[in-house]
């Protein structure tokens, strides 16, 4: 039996390890088609024969899909054979099916972005090869080798069990691979160089996102009117422009299955740009839920950054910060974006949900989250305004809020949408301090 260091059975044996299950109804894999794409490729794989296809493909290859992330789908194909040479365990990245807006599933920038970084970044997965041509599975789509690892989601596996001293240094070991993509060196990099457009990312991610909320809009959501002014209103400079993941999360890090706070892998790439870093570390804390957060908020948690020994928020910013060098005169500006934007998310996903363009039970309670994240948005403006005595014109952002209800979300008609517990939440969230 393989052991670990400590002679405890290994994680490999524990139930800890990511691991895909049955291909869902309506998404299955020509595998006949990936396999012979494959070969052309120059992978040495068996042949795999049409006739009794169902048989001879459970003995030649399985396909198995990953059930995390709400995008692209991810399948996991084991290549059986006696001939070790032709034994491969791979991962096949598509976007969905019937996708129009490919800008949102690019799996050419992923598979590019993860190519251009082998030398630079140890922790991308090894590329095998990438397909552009529609004919194979009717969409672009890349293959690459499969990490073997654990994934934190919303809780770490049953089976795992972490000290709050090794949950610390797993938390300083995400942090430090995040810090290393921030310093790679781009500039003799022309496939990552020109993934950006230059200076202003900070004031294209505003104007972006902005239009984006709004052509989202259902009638049961705030405007984040006040919110967005402010954010108008405060757009720094880019810091710095450097390479950025723009979706960094727990549960996008693959971790070694037998040192569990050792990061091996970073997944999810299809975001990556040349932006501003506190941008990108903006949005992550969108995601990072504490213990102290309010009920829904937790309650909507998809990493483990809640445990004992994971820094708070604030703490992953005064690390971030010695670690980079960097200086901030206005952090509110970069974590209220960070909720803006996975606001915006969010509500993209159910405005599909609102105008039944899907049923996914998933995202019937959306609306909720989005009244949450605009509450938190108004408090944190409050908290900075009021802690610098005032707005730019000496007002308390308290009662610019009071004196706008409506462009604060506030108004009794829109709260009228939600449960009265939910209601005084809300409150309480913005008007605490």
């Amino acid at each position: 039996m393989t052991t670990s260091q400590n002679n405890t059975p290994s994680n490999t044996e524990n139930g800890v390890l990511d691991t895909a299950g049955k291909v869902r109804t309506g998404e299955e894999l020509d595998i006949q088609a990936v396999t012979r794409w494959l070969q052309q490729q120059g992978l040495p794989l068996e042949d795999i024969v049409n006739d009794n296809a169902s048989d001879i493909v459970n003995e030649t290859v399985t396909v198995t899909q990953f059930s995390g992330g709400a995008s692209n789908w991810t399948y996991r194909l084991e290549y059986k054979s006696d001939d070790p040479s032709k034994c491969h365990d791979l991962i096949l990245r598509r976007p969905p099916a019937g996708t129009k807006a490919k800008s949102a599933h690019d799996m050419v920038r992923e598979y590019k972005v993860q190519h251009a970084l082998q030398a630079d970044y140890p922790y991308v997965p090894k590329m095998v090869a990438l397909c552009e041509d529609d004919s194979v599975l009717g969409c672009d789509f890349y293959v690459m080798e499969r990490l073997e690892g654990i994934i934190p989601r919303a809780n770490f596996p049953k089976s795992l069990t972490l000290t709050t001293e090794q949950t610390a240094t797993l938390c300083k070991n995400v942090m430090d691979a995040w810090i290393a993509l921030h310093k790679v060196d781009i500039s003799n990099n022309p496939e990552l160089s020109q993934l950006g457009k230059g200076d202003g990312y900070c004031e294209r991610q505003i104007t972006g996102w902005d239009k984006r909320y709004e052509k989202a809009l259902t009638p049961n959501v705030p405007s984040f009117a006040l919110v967005r002014d402010w954010l108008k209103n405060n757009i720094p400079a880019d810091a710095t422009n450097c390479l950025i993941h723009n979706d960094w999360r727990l549960d996008n890090v693959v971790l070694d299955p037998n040192e569990p706070t050792k990061v091996i892998g970073v997944l999810d790439w299809e975001m990556a740009t040349i932006g501003d870093p506190l941008m990108d570390l903006g949005s992550a804390l969108a995601y990072w839920v504490q213990e102290d957060d309010d009920p829904v908020t937790k309650q909507f948690r998809r990493q483990p950054t809640n445990v004992a020994g994971m820094m708070t928020r604030q703490q992953v910013v005064d690390y971030y910060l010695e670690q980079t060098g960097l200086q901030v005169d206005n952090w509110a500006f970069y974590e209220v974006y960070g909720l803006f934007r996975l606001a915006g998310i969010a509500q993209q996903i159910y405005y599909r949900y609102y105008h039944q363009q899907t049923d996914n039970p998933m995202f019937k309670d959306f609306w909720i989250v989005i009244h949450i994240l605009n509450a938190r948005c108004l408090a944190m403006i409050a908290n900075y305004e009021n802690g610098n005595n005032g707005d730019k014109h000496g007002n308390n952002f308290i009662d610019t809020i009071k004196a706008d209800m409506q462009g604060a979300g506030l108004n009794d008609d829109m709260l009228a949408h939600l449960p009265e517990q939910l209601q005084g939440l809300i409150k309480s969230i913005v008007f605490a301090n």
